[in-house]
């Protein structure tokens, strides 16, 4: 059992100093997700999952510094890339002592393939990633995005050197269930890998702030119009869920019903934040669960959902 069984969820960092995605300096600024890092450090349990891509490595040496000023320490998550000039057996080590440098810290609590590109094959860089483990430089060691026939070539490699792989972070949501069909998430369970979520919003779908009259804006505006009126009697029924999950007064929202959703099916989900709100609204989806039958509706009104959307492309 890897050290991930204790995280219940974490943020996903994407958006921390990448402007041309995520719009960084114009939706958020420096000080907004310093505050998203105050309150993910002040909250148990909670991992933040960053990549040395994301903002060529400003993500990474964001959370270096908040850390640096505040003494906190949340557990992190970061990636490779692999890119196509990465082929020397020295580059993966290399890549983790970078992100460490930025980091500013000695060991990271996991540390990610981020895809199964090409030239270099899985399992090279499988061997990378257990050396980087004996090292002492990662406590953990995963993969991103890898099929199911990747995810078991890496899992026997791995074995190889005595080392289990601890997770896979793949998309997955109440509207992207493509894990469940193709096999991929039964694998995980039975191999004790731990699937990490990631887009377990669909892109603020799953937010409940959004309606057909309401679309959010920008190039997605055109895109959701459709699917959002499509998707308003599951987006009804987490609403309904949410009520009845009130506590000291406050109900919790379509989106944390989401994300407790995806902790109820034993996957670690990883919404991103680029302010303390967000931060805050996406950490109230932990610390409590959704019963199995709450669980079995939303399991159908999903697979409902998700038939219409399919059908209406």
């Amino acid at each position: 059992m890897t050290g991930l069984a204790k995280i219940e969820m974490g943020i996903g960092a994407a958006s921390w100093g990448r402007s041309l995605v995520w719009r960084y300096g114009r939706t958020h600024s420096e000080s907004d997700i310093r505050a998203a890092f105050d309150v993910i450090a002040a909250s148990p349990n909670i991992m933040i999952d960053t990549a040395e891509l994301y903002g060529f490595g400003q993500s990474e040496a964001y959370i270096g510094q908040f850390a640096l000023d505040t003494g906190h320490h949340p557990p992190v998550a970061t990636k490779c890339f692999p890119y196509p000039w990465r082929w020397r057996s020295t580059v993966l080590i290399d890549a983790l002592r970078s992100s460490l440098h930025r980091l500013q810290r000695p060991q990271v609590d996991l540390y990610q393939m981020h895809w199964p590109f090409p030239p270099v094959g899985i399992s090279q860089w499988m061997s990378d990633l257990a050396r980087a483990a004996a090292e002492g430089l990662t406590k953990a060691v995963g993969v991103s995005n890898y099929s199911v026939r990747q995810t078991q070539k890496a899992f026997d490699t791995l074995a190889q050197y005595g080392i289990q792989m601890a997770s896979n972070q793949v998309k997955y949501n109440l509207l992207d269930r493509t894990i469940e069909r193709s096999g991929l998430l039964d694998l995980c369970k039975a191999l004790g890998v731990r699937i990490i979520a990631y887009s377990p919003l669909q892109l603020g779908l799953l937010s409940g702030k959004y309606t057909p009259e309401n679309p959010p804006v920008g190039p997605r505006s055109a895109l959701y119009r459709q699917q959002l009126a499509i998707i308003q009697p599951l987006i009804q029924t987490m609403r309904d869920i949410g009520r009845a999950h009130t506590a000291k007064g406050v109900v919790k929202t379509p989106a944390q019903v989401a994300i407790n959703w995806c902790i109820c099916k034993d996957t670690l989900p990883i919404p991103g934040a680029k302010n303390a709100k967000q931060a805050r609204q996406n950490i109230g989806a932990a610390g409590w669960r959704l019963s199995s039958e709450e669980v079995t509706a939303l399991d159908d009104i999903s697979r409902t959902t998700i038939k219409k959307l399919e059908s209406s492309q």
